[in-house]
């Protein structure tokens, strides 16, 4: 384990030069302190946890002091906004510091969320807020608990610097970890202000940094389309079988690598609701959990308009067939073990969506269902959630004969392997937020320890795995947070 004046820094992003990004240092906070620090996540950069403990860590993080072989970087990108397409964007409120080596090989970016101002914020403070800070952290750690791609998230600096959002706040800051922080709109960029050489510079940097298996290929530039056509087919999938609802798929918050990425108003389910909306912005309800599926279909043709200059378009047609397909075949994978099904039947697809259709009807709790499912020693303990009792019987009867056509030992402990007892809800987040706010960080700490064990039973933290109460179901969250 390393102490941090011990990190070795590769900027190679740095290195692509001005016209991919702009130099700017952080912007130190008053009084920064330590709200909550990830273990898991230090150790990806070999550091000692032990070191989130000193007064160097937290200065660090909060832009007071930096590394000297750091080059902090606002990254330029643009990205289609809720449908429509916005010329410039770019990193408004963080900063790339550099790029740490590890000592097997992993380069991870260092990006300070919070930061202050850029040559691209708009208008705005370039800061967070605790909230907002406090909820990517539990939901990036959270997620890759469950085994779902995303970027991690080191730690939460808080502070006494005051913010304006619909109130007055306090910012913060998040040390935000990810092989790379390339998106779709670094691409569109380059491709609508017609730069084609440096979007040629750009694709060949991510090729050979984060596609180096592609390169090799007769077509590099197309074989890397088509991993990043099946990465994001993978991950939307493992978003509907978890119920996770982003909130805000603009192209400029989807990771050329296939990761979560950019989290704001996002949500799990409580209630199982197709048509459920996390973002009360969202007024039209683009981003729904039912439309998460053809929103990333529509992204990835977006980023396949943007290389076009690169690739042939029936053949980036051809990759962007693959999606659907794909998403589908994992989707049904992770649910036929989250019903716990160990070989494939042709009528899988119809028993789960009868099933998400009583769901749908009586409000059944998502996740909470299928861990039920998995230890009831008989389904009719269960049936007492549905408002279509009959229609639930009949689903369990045809559920009961799958299951027995399917006979394997250990059907609890393997179902209770991919259905989580533990699920970010809003008001857990809530709750601990709230508590932080008031200077008590126990509560995200605890939180965040719970939710990094997901699976598995953890004594005197039964509170954590209960249904939400009314008023939690019904948090507004938006992209202010």
């Amino acid at each position: 384990m390393k102490g941090l004046d011990e990190l070795i820094f590769d900027n190679r992003f740095a290195c692509l030069g001005d016209v991919f990004s702009t130099h700017v240092l952080p912007e130190p906070i008053d009084n920064p302190r330590l709200v909550v620090a990830s273990d898991a996540a230090m150790s990806l950069l070999d550091l000692d946890p032990a070191c989130a403990q000193t007064p160097l860590f937290a200065e660090l993080f909060s832009g007071h002091k930096l590394w000297s072989d750091t080059e902090p970087r606002a990254m330029i990108y643009s990205g289609h906004q809720f449908g429509g397409y916005t010329p410039q964007l770019g990193d408004g409120r963080g900063v790339l510091l550099g790029e740490v080596y590890n000592d097997v090989g992993e380069h991870w970016d260092l990006h300070l969320k919070g930061a202050g101002p850029t040559p691209y914020s708009r208008s705005g403070d370039g800061r967070a807020v605790l909230r907002s800070s406090i909820r990517e952290f539990l939901a990036s750690e959270a997620l890759h608990a469950l085994g779902i791609p995303s970027s991690r998230a080191l730690c939460v600096i808080a502070s006494d610097t005051p913010v304006w959002r619909e109130k007055q706040e306090r910012a913060a800051m998040l040390l935000r970890l990810a092989p790379s922080h390339v998106r779709f709109g670094h691409f569109e960029y380059f491709y609508y202000t017609r730069q084609p050489e440096l979007q040629k510079q750009l694709v060949d940097h991510v090729l050979a940094a984060h596609f180096p298996g592609c390169a090799t290929q007769p077509e590099p530039y197309l074989d890397m389309f088509r991993e990043i056509v099946e990465r994001n087919a993978e991950l939307i999938a493992q978003w509907q079988a978890y119920g996770f609802c982003h909130g805000v798929m603009n192209t400029d918050n989807m990771s050329i690598l296939g990761i979560t990425f950019d989290f704001g108003p996002f949500a799990f389910l409580d209630d199982f609701d197709a048509n459920f909306i996390c973002n009360h912005s969202d007024h039209e309800g683009r981003y729904s959990f039912s439309n998460q599926v053809p929103v990333a279909h529509w992204n990835l043709s977006a980023l396949a308009q943007s290389l076009t200059p690169l690739i042939e378009v029936p053949a980036l047609q051809e990759a962007l067939g693959l999606f659907l397909p794909l998403y589908e075949a994992a989707y049904l994978d992770i649910m036929r073990r989250r019903l716990g099904f160990t070989l494939a039947e042709e009528g899988d697809k119809v028993l789960l969506e009868r099933l998400l259709g009583l769901m749908q009807n009586s409000g059944v709790d998502y996740n909470l269902f299928f861990r039920r499912l998995g230890e009831a020693g008989s389904l009719a303990v269960l049936r007492d959630d549905f408002v279509d009792m009959q229609g639930f019987d009949a689903w369990a009867a045809d559920y009961q004969a799958r299951m027995d056509r399917d006979v394997v030992d250990g059907r609890t402990e393997r179902m209770n392997q991919v259905n989580p007892l533990y699920i970010l809800r809003n008001y857990l987040a809530q709750k601990a937020i709230d508590a932080a706010e008031d200077g008590d960080y126990s509560e995200v700490r605890r939180l965040h320890q719970v939710l990094s064990n997901p699976f598995e039973a953890q004594p005197g933290m039964e509170g954590y795995a209960e249904r939400p109460p009314e008023w939690g179901k019904h948090l507004e969250i938006s992209c202010s947070s």
